[in-house]
């Protein structure tokens, strides 16, 4: 719990933005974009991923576009307090994959006056909530939900199709196990 004198008052910008979408919608994109702004606004930023996520790089953020920023790769989100260097901003990807603390934590540095922006999937394939995500979102300040293209029809696309018959809720790929979908297609697919 934060104490009231760990709050800077006077100097409060702290805030939560999450970019959420399914597959192939661009929230690293958008989060690489937002940090490289901040990179040269010359404000100090600090990137982390879980150590779950090695789709693209060990070390770095990723996007399927290739573009990519250094990270810190942690193993729960404790250690994003515990290697935190009083930074303006923070950038987290994969957000879904954290565990339980991952609210407590962005909403203890969020009241420090940190700037942190999130990135992750909102739905699973099965088009329920995703990990921590509903949580997140409730106690965001700022919420972007991205859309990807509908491989089907080509319409706005807002759930990850899985191709793949693999059941378990995390697991992790690209193309060749994920399709963007709309709602339509979605349902389509689904029920066949």
């Amino acid at each position: 719990m934060l104490l009231d004198s760990e709050i800077d008052r006077k100097n409060n910008n702290g805030s939560i933005e999450v970019i959420c979408g399914s597959m192939f919608s661009g929230k690293t994109e958008e989060l690489l974009r937002r940090l490289n702004k901040a990179k040269f606004a010359k404000k100090k930023i600090e990137v982390y991923k879980p150590i779950l996520d090695n789709r693209y790089d060990e070390n770095k953020v990723v996007s399927h576009n290739k573009n990519h920023i250094n990270s810190r790769v942690v193993a729960n989100s404790e250690e994003i307090l515990n290697l935190s260097k009083e930074p303006d901003i923070i950038g987290i990807d994969e957000v879904q994959f954290f565990d339980e603390e991952i609210v407590k934590v962005c909403d203890f540095l969020a009241n420090k006056g940190i700037r942190v922006i999130l990135a992750g999937l909102d739905m699973d394939f099965e088009r329920k909530p995703f990990g921590k995500m509903p949580e997140i979102l409730a106690i965001a300040d700022h919420v972007t939900k991205v859309r990807a293209i509908c491989v089907s029809c080509g319409h706005e696309a807002n759930y990850s199709y899985r191709i793949s018959e693999i059941k378990n809720t995390i697991h992790l790929g690209q193309r060749e196990n994920y399709q963007p979908l709309c709602r339509s297609c979605y349902n389509i697919k689904y029920k066949s």
